[in-house]
């Protein structure tokens, strides 16, 4: 494999630079993540107009390994923000620098309580309510998110989990396999916000109406030769199976290196978490694939 190809499928741009875009929603965590990736090592500039980018990179990358890795927040504060960042976005990669854009995103509900908690009004409220400014960002920001190598919703999570996914995303991993989570979870408590697929395995029965596994969960031998041993389930994990090493094929084609998987039953303690360990222990073997499985809801009532 060439240089120039390692350092496209590893994130890596020339001379050796990782350059990665910091973007989203006024009060969805921008500034946590910003410290977050000052303390992996990041070089982080906040705010930078979107013309001074490209060499500002263009500098990092002269400094003789001094700077390594060059972040960069931005947000709509910055005149003709959208069209002037895209075309940014669009110089690097032509470049060579193959930049990296992280996007951070919440509920307008969400939104709103962290404004008031800090009695701060948005960018773009003007004369109008909060709700306006928020709704005029999520519009203005649309066509970024589409685009963005890894949107992450910090709706329902606290300052120490959003850094803990910045860890994952952005630390000495630089390799350029896909990284899968497999995620559990039960219906009764609601979809995950931030999954890529879903899985629904309600269609096998359920071990919580055999007595001796009620109290037992998917991590169990019995509970998962109960699952797996149902009509249907190895068939489905095959091609479930088949689907995903397309799929991840795909991603790694076009650049994309994060995908959550969520599988889910009713409760998220048997049937779902069964299926995620073997699927995840099926993807482990690929090529080109770190995965990881979070069981969301084992352990809830």
């Amino acid at each position: 494999m060439s240089n120039s190809a390692e350092a496209q499928r590893s994130g890596t741009g020339k001379s050796g630079i990782e350059v990665a875009v910091v973007t989203g929603l006024s009060g969805a965590g921008r500034s946590t993540a910003a410290k977050c990736l000052e303390d992996l090592g990041w070089f982080v500039v906040d705010n930078l107009p979107p013309e001074l980018i490209a060499t500002m990179v263009e500098l990092g990358a002269q400094a003789r390994g001094v700077i390594t890795r060059v972040a960069v927040v931005m947000d709509v504060r910055s005149r003709a923000f959208t069209d002037d960042l895209a075309s940014v976005i669009k110089d690097l990669d032509a470049r060579g620098y193959k930049p990296r854009v992280l996007f951070l995103e919440a509920t307008d509900e969400v939104l709103v309580r962290r404004f008031e908690q800090v009695r701060r009004s948005h960018p773009l409220q003007g004369d109008g309510r909060l709700v306006d400014g928020i709704k005029a960002e999520r519009h203005l920001l649309g066509p970024l998110r589409e685009h963005a190598d890894l949107v992450l919703d910090t709706t329902g999570l606290s300052v120490h989990q959003l850094r803990a996914k910045i860890e994952d995303a952005f630390g000495t991993e630089t390799s350029a396999r896909t990284r899968v989570t497999v995620l559990s979870f039960g219906y009764k408590y609601g979809l995950p916000m931030d999954a890529d697929l879903v899985m629904d395995v309600r269609f096998l029965p359920n071990p919580f109406w055999i007595p001796e596994l009620r109290e037992q969960t998917g991590l169990d031998s019995d509970v998962r030769n109960y699952v797996l041993g149902q009509e249907g389930a190895e068939e489905f994990l095959d091609r479930y199976h088949d689907l995903l090493r397309l799929i991840g094929t795909g991603y790694r084609r076009e650049g994309k290196r994060y995908l959550t998987l969520a599988v889910g039953c009713t409760g998220g303690k048997h049937r779902s978490v069964a299926i995620s360990e073997e699927l995840a222990g099926r993807l482990a073997n690929e090529d080109g694939m770190a995965v990881k499985v979070v069981h969301r809801d084992l352990g809830r009532e």
